[in-house]
């Protein structure tokens, strides 16, 4: 654990990192598998950052790769298989939206951390980030789209999600590139440290992992129609 911390912001992120855990949970309308995947999860990732599993930056390739790559290719997995699309249409439309609030807490907490110096100031959004600009937006596109039940509004469900999905790449790249690997290219002074340790670590692993999957479901779904 990062030392130096304020406890504030600790139980901030603790608190985001359970409320996207329950929006997802309530998009997959309670489904106990999906539930105990994403317990197990949480806790292999949170053991190894606790462990300081991935703090070792200097292999080839960094051992933080073990805290994303798996999630991703189980999104990709879920996203092109037969089993994975049925899934994936029964997933909450609805919910998923929703869960893009937590994007709000999220970018007040980088603010934090980059008060505290553990993250470069380009990674919130005084810097290059804009993703609070879907925390924003969510709840109003999820009262426009959804507020009459027999009537979606596609195009503009669709439009949003795309943009909300390359502002969110955008600070995905930022934040990898302000990481202290062999390829950083960003944020020398003060590169981006706080997510190689618990409980920081569940922002990439977790967060970021549920909101690209929330994107990408939406998205092909709409498409589909």
């Amino acid at each position: 654990m990062l030392s130096g911390i304020p406890a504030y912001i600790i139980i901030a992120f603790l608190v985001t990192v359970f409320l996207t855990g329950l929006l997802f949970i309530r998009a997959v309308k309670n489904k106990t598998i999906p539930v105990i995947v994403l317990i197990l999860w949480l806790a292999v990732t949170g053991i190894l950052a606790f462990k300081k599993f991935f703090i070792e930056t200097t292999a080839t390739p960094p051992m933080f790769i073990f805290a994303v790559a798996p999630a991703f290719i189980f999104i990709l997995i879920v996203m092109v298989s037969k089993k994975g699309h049925a899934f994936t249409n029964t997933l909450d439309v609805r919910q998923l939206t929703l869960l893009h609030i937590v994007r709000i807490p999220v970018e007040v907490i980088l603010y934090w951390l980059a008060v505290e110096k553990v993250i470069p100031d380009l990674m919130t959004f005084e810097g290059r980030n804009f993703d609070i600009i879907s925390g924003i937006t969510a709840p109003v596109i999820y009262f426009v789209c959804f507020k009459d039940s027999k009537v979606l509004n596609k195009k503009l469900l669709l439009a949003w999600n795309f943009i909300c999905l390359g502002l969110l790449l955008n600070i995905v790249l930022h934040a990898v590139l302000s990481a202290p690997f062999s390829f950083q290219q960003f944020a020398f002074g003060q590169p981006n440290i706080a997510v190689l340790y618990f409980p920081f670590v569940w922002l990439p692993s977790f967060i970021v992992m549920l909101v690209l999957l929330s994107h990408l479901v939406v998205i092909s779904r709409l498409l589909k129609r």
